[in-house]
């Protein structure tokens, strides 16, 4: 990305070169091809590109979060199904107990 300072620098010396010279409307077409060079390049400031790396900074540090919390909960729920599995598997063999104890007594 070409910094102000740079683009400024350019300009500076392009002037200086043309001042006195009888190309002064070269110089205001090259400004004029310049400027609508940068425009089209679509560039952002230094404040604008930091600005948003600090907001996605943020957005990984939130996401790493999020992720630990999901993590945890996937953890509860897989323990959550297996203790309930296992009642429910030795409800189950407590009841063929007791209907197997209920058709040796008949």
């Amino acid at each position: 990305m070409l910094n102000k300072n740079v683009i400024d620098e350019i300009n500076a010396k392009v002037s200086e070169v043309l001042h006195n010279s009888p190309a002064k409307d070269i110089e205001k077409n090259v400004r004029m091809l310049l400027a609508s060079a940068f425009t089209r390049l679509d560039l952002v400031t230094r404040d604008e590109f930091d600005v948003q790396q600090e907001v996605l900074q943020r957005t990984r540090e939130k996401l790493m979060i999020l992720e630990g919390k999901v993590s945890e909960l996937e953890a509860l729920l897989k323990k959550s199904t297996h203790l309930s599995i296992d009642s429910h598997a030795s409800s189950h063999s407590a009841k063929e107990k007791l209907d197997n104890e209920d058709m040796h007594e008949k």
